[in-house]
């Protein structure tokens, strides 16, 4: 009966029980720190899994069950069961479960942790609509955390969100939403304690985290997907253990190579322009001339037009008589050339015909293409759960780039922006409506770059995507997007980068000076590069019709600064890696905000960690001179000289534009 669902056990294992009521199923799996819950119903399919990725196992190429417990460290917790309830402790965690409705209670010593709403906190009989459903209990203390590269403040409560991708250009890091990744997990802590929630699905969704009321239940949070089966975990421990577990339970990044620590460069104004050589050589010229050194070039997709349309693996001869050389020349400078391709061929693009005729686009039911505007025009998306399209896309990087000397990916432009349902996918043959998977091609999109240049023999290839689901970060790093040039931007930039830290990113950063809008004044220009000093990707990257390219040199008359600031990044490279590293292998966030070590610092403080050992101030407000920080826990060094200052204490630093940034070393 609709809004009475009594589940009743159909089979109980040492670290699993299931329980089944009307068509449905739920699934309980006792794993290490974790609880998985699985809530199926009969009459729809479970979309596979390629987030999760426990230690020592691979995702298939076509996905992986959701229910699977492979790799899993598993636990066999004392259960106790009734006609009514089921109860057990998980993590020093008390759990019991109402088995009218399927409501799950975890509380601590301090309290109720975690709390289903009452009456109905699950979609079993499509009483809520169409879809899944998961209402949970809203706590007045609360603070929640997560979500990818979500806008606003780092607290997301009582704010809501879509879960998706889009591509969002000139996006306003204060409000804009949806952004470019889609992870569906948020880190809530409270006076009982704290948990987090990974819903395993790529489907679209939203995440209400207190905007939305209701006066038949206590306040709630209201998280809704497309999918109609919901298979979540329930994470516990303190915020830095969850952060851990989170991403753990996703697969250990990808190694970043060095020299991707460095300064890399990147325009669209340069591959636009029509001598697109000459100008790409000369980045090298002036970089020598300004006495800067550059790691690596981002090359935009203006080397691969035809007339005004760009064709992704077609090479303009007449802008890159050589793409060959081009390479070739970079690579005696020790700057390595990463070139962007896009996922979408435009309907005159010279290889269009042959991918529709092998049917490699994603199509409606007669098998025609889907098309949709792309870069002023109409194009096909290629359908990566398609084994073919997925081998044929390797085939292209390999030929078209990687022989050529490429040796380093930037996948771009991924976020499919495919809403209808008529639209289909491959599914490696099981036939889905791409609206439902829609990031999940972002993710295949960048494990076929990467693996074709490892197949290539690139030890340790740089391969970035601008979409990203929850896993991406096993193929590929990030950035966080086409930003806005103004200075209120930049502090919120910098709460959607510890919104990302928070969210299981490594490598990532802002184009530094914003991507769109008007040129940066001189003093955001300063205040920009002294903040991205210290993020893992260091890059300044614009498109400005009619005005210069943000590059280092934009005002020659603080050229001076501009040195000073860039051999700083020089001295850090060593220690950004070092922790990258190590943070990669012990699933730890490289950038994380101060309360993860000192839980009762301010969470939106402007302040955060570099790795261990760095306390990085940065000025986010215009005409400000100095910066007063109040240090946590700790014995701290200014910029590592001098003598100690103690945690607590409250300390003002003159820093003007032109100054080097301030930070603080673990004494």
């Amino acid at each position: 009966m609709k809004f009475d669902h009594r589940f009743a056990l159909t089979e109980a294992g040492a670290s699993h029980r299931i329980y089944a009521a009307d068509g449905v199923t739920a699934r309980l799996d006792f794993l290490d720190h974790m609880l998985r819950v699985a809530i199926t119903r009969d009459d729809a399919p479970l979309l596979p899994t390629w987030s999760v990725c426990p230690a020592g196992v691979d995702v298939p190429l076509e996905g992986r069950d959701k229910r699977s417990t492979e790799g899993f460290p598993l636990v066999s917790p004392a259960v106790t069961e009734t006609d009514e309830s089921v109860s057990f402790a998980l993590d020093g965690v008390r759990f019991s479960i109402a088995l009218r409705n399927f409501r799950i209670t975890a509380e601590t010593e301090k309290g109720v942790l975690y709390r289903d709403r009452s009456g109905l906190a699950y979609n079993f009989a499509g009483e809520l609509g169409r879809g899944s459903f998961h209402y949970t209990d809203r706590f007045e203390s609360e603070r929640v955390f997560g979500l990818g590269d979500k806008s606003g403040p780092v607290n997301k409560a009582n704010r809501r969100y879509v879960l998706s991708a889009t591509d969002s250009m000139g996006f306003r890091a204060e409000y804009s939403d949806p952004l470019y990744k889609h992870v569906p997990f948020f880190l809530c802590s409270h006076d009982a304690g704290s948990y987090g929630l990974f819903y395993d699905t790529v489907s679209t969704g939203a995440a209400d985290f207190g905007v939305e009321h209701d006066n038949y239940y206590e306040p709630f949070h209201a998280v809704r997907f497309e999918e109609e089966s919901l298979v979540f975990y329930l994470i516990l421990g303190t915020p830095m253990e969850i952060v851990r577990r989170f991403s753990a339970l996703c697969g250990t990044a990808a190694p970043v190579p060095e020299w991707a620590f460095q300064y890399c460069g990147s325009t669209m104004e340069y591959t636009d322009a029509p001598d697109s050589d000459q100008r790409l050589r000369g980045f090298l010229e002036a970089c020598e001339e300004h006495g800067l050194r550059a790691g690596g070039f981002y090359l935009s997709s203006g080397y691969t037009q035809i007339g005004e349309r760009r064709c992704v693996f077609h090479w303009n001869r007449e802008k890159i008589p050589s793409p060959e050389g081009l390479a070739e020349h970079f690579e005696e400078h020790g700057v390595h050339l990463i070139p962007n391709v896009k996922p979408a061929f435009l309907t005159d693009h010279p290889l269009y015909e042959t991918i529709a005729r092998n049917g490699w686009f994603l199509h409606y039911a007669d098998g025609s293409p889907a098309q949709f505007p792309f870069w002023g025009g109409m194009a096909s998306y290629l359908d990566f759960t398609n084994p073919g399209a997925y081998r044929f896309w390797k085939e292209c990087v390999r030929k078209e780039l990687i022989d050529r000397g490429y040796r380093h990916i930037w996948n771009d432009n991924n976020e499919y922006d495919v809403p209808d349902a008529d639209v289909l996918a491959h599914g490696f043959g099981k036939r889905v409506s791409a609206s439902r998977i829609r990031p999940l091609f972002s993710y295949l999109m960048a494990r076929a770059s990467r693996e074709t240049c490892i197949e290539a023999g690139v030890e340790t290839p740089f391969n970035v995507s601008r979409c990203a689901m929850a896993g991406t970060q096993r193929v590929a790093s990030t950035w966080t997007g086409d930003n806005y040039t103004d200075f209120s931007e930049l502090r919120w930039n910098h709460k959607q980068a510890m919104t990302m830290a928070l969210s299981g990113f490594l490598f990532f950063g802002p184009d530094i000076g914003g991507f769109a809008g008007p040129r940066p004044g001189e003093e955001l220009f300063l205040r920009w590069l002294q903040y991205g000093v210290f993020l893992p990707r260091f890059t300044l990257h614009s498109w400005k019709p009619g005005e210069p390219s943000t590059m280092p040199w934009l005002y020659p008359a603080r050229m001076g600064t501009v040195r000073r600031l860039f051999r700083l990044r020089e001295r850090l490279v060593p220690y950004l890696y070092e922790e990258t590293e190590r943070c990669r292998i012990a699933h730890e966030p490289l950038l994380r905000p101060v309360f993860l070590h000192d839980p009762n610092y301010d969470v939106e403080s402007d302040w955060f960690f570099c790795g261990e050992k760095m306390l990085v101030c940065p000025v986010f407000d215009e005409g400000a001179d100095a910066v007063t920080v109040t240090l946590p826990k700790g014995r701290w060094r200014l910029r590592g000289e001098g003598d100690a200052i103690a945690r607590g204490e409250t300390v003002t630093v003159p820093c003007l534009p032109d100054d080097l940034p301030v930070w603080f070393e673990k004494a």
